[in-house]
C-alpha cells in the first residue's frame, strides 16, 4: 500500500520558490533544497523530479504568485494609470517582504540562454506582462484617460522593459528615493 505524503506540496513548492528566488538556480543544491523545503531528498525526487524540474515547477509557482497579485493590483482601481503605478510600486514594497528581485528575471539571465525550457517559460512570462499592460492602455485610450496617438503595444513593451530594469535596480544599492523617482519619470510617459 502507498504511503500518503507528509507534507502540503503548494507549500513544500514554495519554499523551493523561495529559495530559487534568493539563492539562483546555479548556488541553490539538493542539499540547500531538501533544508530548506524540510523534506527529505527521496521526497523531492519522488514529487518534483530532478532539480531542474523542481526549478521549472517554481517558476510556474512564481507566475501564479505574481499574476495573481498584479491582478488583485489592476482590479482595485478605476484608473489606468494608478493601476499601471502600483504595479510598480508593488515591485519596489515587495522587496520588502520577498527576496529582492524577481524570479523570472533572475532565470532569464542565468539561464535562459544555456536552457530552451527556462527560455521559453521566461519569456512567455515576459510576453504575458506586457499583454497586461497592452490591456491597460487599451482600456485607458478607450475610457480617454490616455491619448488614442499612445502606440499600445511599443508603450506596453517600454513600460514592462522599465519594470525589469526596475526588478534589477532593486537588487543593487540604488535607494528607495532613487527607485520611486525611476518609476515617476516612466509613468510621466502616459500623461
Amino acid at each position: 500500500m502507498a504511503r500518503s505524503k507528509a507534507f502540503d506540496e503548494t507549500v513544500v513548492l514554495k519554499k523551493a520558490m523561495e529559495l530559487f528566488w534568493e539563492q539562483g538556480y546555479e548556488k541553490t543544491s539538493m542539499q540547500d533544497l531538501v533544508d530548506h523545503m524540510g523534506i527529505h531528498r527521496r521526497s523531492i525526487y519522488d514529487t518534483f523530479g530532478d532539480k531542474h524540474s523542481l526549478f521549472l515547477a517554481a517558476l510556474g509557482e512564481y507566475e501564479k504568485f505574481i499574476t495573481y497579485e498584479m491582478e488583485a493590483i489592476i482590479r482595485q482601481h478605476e484608473s489606468v494609470k494608478s493601476a499601471i503605478g502600483d504595479v510598480f510600486r508593488f515591485i519596489l514594497r515587495s522587496s520588502e517582504t520577498y527576496p529582492k528581485g524577481c524570479l523570472s528575471v533572475n532565470a532569464a539571465v542565468e539561464l535562459s540562454l544555456l536552457d530552451q525550457e527556462v527560455e521559453r517559460i521566461a519569456t512567455t512570462m515576459f510576453h504575458r506582462t506586457e499583454s497586461m499592460f497592452q490591456d491597460l492602455i487599451e482600456q485607458g485610450k478607450h475610457n480617454g484617460e490616455l491619448s488614442n496617438d499612445i502606440d499600445s503595444k511599443q508603450m506596453a513593451r517600454f513600460l514592462h522593459n522599465n519594470l525589469i530594469g526596475l526588478r534589477v535596480l532593486i537588487k543593487t544599492d540604488y535607494t528607495k528615493k532613487e527607485l520611486e523617482s525611476i518609476i515617476a519619470l516612466t509613468l510621466s510617459v502616459l500623461d
